[in-house]
């Protein structure tokens, strides 16, 4: 049978006889992954060349015995780079696009969306999101934003937990009109969501230290290695002007090394090519012990290594992370992602790359469910994928070296930059900005002229304060009700909630606008079982198990799994370094009391010394927890307690 593969340039044969490295055959039972419960390989009874083939440019389509792929995938094939029909959906009358064209504006940093919470017919709009590597927001871009949000949104703004804006209720006719704005304020939407590269995660406090400053920066070069060439975003804003910019001549030596055949050299996307990602492919970059960015829930987790005089020499790296997963399936999983290995700083672009086409030419692409690198790790198991890192590496990777213990940053507050100014970081409750807070926010950073980052927490730092600023400062957003952390509930501090209801599609029950509630009713416990006010646990909510605010990582997560129903997560660690388990399903909103009560008194009572709750609840045991709660009688306390 004559197939075609339109592969990478220069294919990587393994040298090492034990490994084969297949190309991606869908479900076809001779050579499936076979995704179990165990997710062990199951071998291919076929010999197959040891080589690896790209998938990213489509099979021709007389070459019926093809792999299975997703519709998803037929329509990116078909899309002349991320183009057509969204090109003709913009144009029509109609309040909405068609389905393939919802698909590719994700790619542009849209999602069509529709208010749930009305009847009958759909009142369609569209959220945009924009891009920031680090989290950084220009003064022109912020305020250009809070005007958007007026003039085409809801009158709001959102924080995300991956250091972006999202703007909501924007109709379709005002698109144009919003992303241009937008990207002339030299900010762009472009790769904020859809199956490629997603917002590069940093560290978002301003330190003037070598090892923020360089995170940051790799970052960035990160963000532009990986961002799409073949100009379809600016083909369909802006008419086909470019808004240029200089790129680091490291970034642009890296897009274009093709020494280990990563690249598609006659494509405009020489790294993507017609088919982009399997899915979603989220980095961070940090500094050793600020798990400000939750690192190991990212495909990449990148730290850097700095030497004893405090110079940066390269970076540790850890992949295989991700939070979503569907509930009744126990072959979709939230994982932590794992050491892969060292690499000197020079070489950071050109590994993450290898580590991007790995999964560009390996990952699924017959069912979106597994199509995460995770899977691909938990199904290959890290030795196998580092082998074949390498070969598109062209280098071995050194050993990962050690690191301290991760700790868990807020940034909230006054704090000094390291250059004579300061920086604030505000506590935004679910990151949403609305009413005399946004007032406030407005007129503060317009009248000193500040510069923003916003945080993984959905918070936002104002940047570069001087010192006779903060007083005003400090006045006229307490005033606006943002409070210095002193005065925030530390439940709030670490909670987040992704917007759920109405406007999410997959949303199956609220989290941004039931966490309030929530919060006050776990303090009330608090109080009634005799804990402290200094006394904390990490709460994150979704409003389905996709996990977009890392419900997976928090000491007790609600994980929407029906109307006014969750499913509770335990176990997680304080700072973010190790998975929740599920604990139980399908538990009434109204009936939380009757589960968090008892486990919040036994944690009073039972705990070790300064034990956090989700070290608690771990080292107990469920079957234990369980029987806890089942022979729980509320006790008879006083205040004194």
């Amino acid at each position: 049978m004559a197939t075609s593969s339109f592969g990478a340039a220069n294919a990587v044969v393994s040298k090492d006889p034990k490994i084969r490295i297949q190309s991606f055959n869908g479900l076809r039972a001779s050579n499936s992954f076979a995704l179990t419960r165990n997710l062990r390989v199951i071998p291919s009874p076929r010999a197959r060349p040891s080589v690896i083939r790209a998938v990213s440019t489509p099979v021709k389509p007389d070459t019926a015995a093809g792999p299975k792929r997703s519709n998803v995938e037929i329509i990116k094939e078909n899309s002349n780079f991320i183009r057509y029909p969204l090109n003709e959906e913009l144009l029509t009358d109609a309040q909405n696009v068609n389905e393939a064209a919802t698909q590719l504006i994700k790619f542009h940093g849209s999602y069509q969306q529709y208010n749930r919470d009305e009847r009958g017919t759909r009142s369609y709009s569209f959220m945009i999101r924009t891009k920031n590597p680090c989290g950084k927001v220009s003064n022109k871009l912020y305020l250009t934003m809070d005007d958007l949000a007026d003039q085409f949104g809801i009158g709001t703004l959102r924080l995300t937990t991956r250091q972006t804006f999202q703007l909501h209720g924007v109709l379709k006719q005002n698109l144009k009109t919003a992303l241009t704005s937008i990207i002339r304020s030299m900010a762009s939407t472009l790769g904020a969501c859809g199956d490629l590269n997603r917002n590069v995660l940093a560290p978002p406090a301003p330190f003037v230290r070598k090892d923020y400053q360089f995170a940051q920066k790799t970052a960035e070069n990160i963000a532009a290695l990986l961002t799409p060439q073949s100009g379809f975003y600016y083909d369909m804003w802006l008419d086909g002007e470019k808004i240029m910019s200089a790129e680091p001549p490291e970034v642009v030596k890296a897009r274009n090394d093709n020494s280990h055949g990563t690249n598609f050299p006659d494509l405009p996307e020489p790294i993507y090519g017609t088919q982009f990602l399997p899915r979603k492919f989220k980095i961070a970059v940090t500094v050793p012990t600020d798990n400000s960015v939750d690192i190991l829930t990212n495909d990449i987790g990148v730290v850097v290594v700095s030497d004893e005089n405090g110079e940066p020499q390269g970076f540790n790296i850890y992949v295989g992370g991700g939070m979503g997963r569907t509930h009744r399936l126990e072959s979709t999983f939230p994982r932590l992602a794992e050491p892969l290995g060292y690499v000197p700083k020079e070489d950071i672009l050109y590994v993450v790359k290898a580590i991007v086409v790995t999964q560009r030419e390996n990952g699924r692409r017959d069912d979106r469910k597994y199509s995460r690198m995770k899977y691909l790790i938990s199904s290959w198991g890290i030795e196998k994928f580092r082998n074949v890192v390498e070969q598109y590496y062209g280098k071995k990777l050194e050993p990962f070296r050690e690191l301290p213990e991760w700790e868990f940053k807020s940034y909230l507050g006054w704090h000094e930059q390291g250059d004579g100014g300061f920086f604030c970081g505000l506590q935004i409750d679910s990151g949403r900005i609305r009413g005399n807070m946004k007032k406030a926010l407005r007129e503060v950073i317009e009248k000193y002229d500040l510069n923003m980052r916003i945080t993984p927490s959905q918070n936002l730092i104002l940047c570069d304060v001087r010192d006779e600023w903060k007083r005003p400062i400090s006045t006229v957003l307490a005033q606006a009700g943002l409070l210095q952390p002193t005065y925030v509930d530390p439940l709030n501090i670490t909670a987040m909630a992704c917007p759920a209801f109405p406007l999410c599609s997959l949303a199956v029950t609220e989290a941004e606008r039931g966490i309030p509630d929530i919060l006050k009713r776990v303090r009330a416990v608090f109080e009634k079982v005799g804990l402290t006010y200094d006394d904390s646990v990490v709460i994150r909510i979704t409003g389905c198990p996709n996990g977009c605010a890392r419900p997976y990582m928090a000491e007790l997560g609600l994980v929407g799994d029906g109307p006014n129903s969750y499913q509770i997560w335990l176990g997680g660690a304080a700072n973010q370094t190790r998975l929740a388990t599920a604990f139980m399903d399908k538990v009434k909103v109204q009936d939380f009391e009757k589960v968090l009560e008892p486990l919040f008194y036994y944690w009073k009572r039972e705990r070790q010394s300064k034990e956090s709750f989700g070290n608690f609840t771990n080292r107990l045991g469920f079957e234990k927890l369980k029987e806890l709660i089942d022979k729980y009688e509320t006790p008879e306390l006083s205040p004194s307690h």
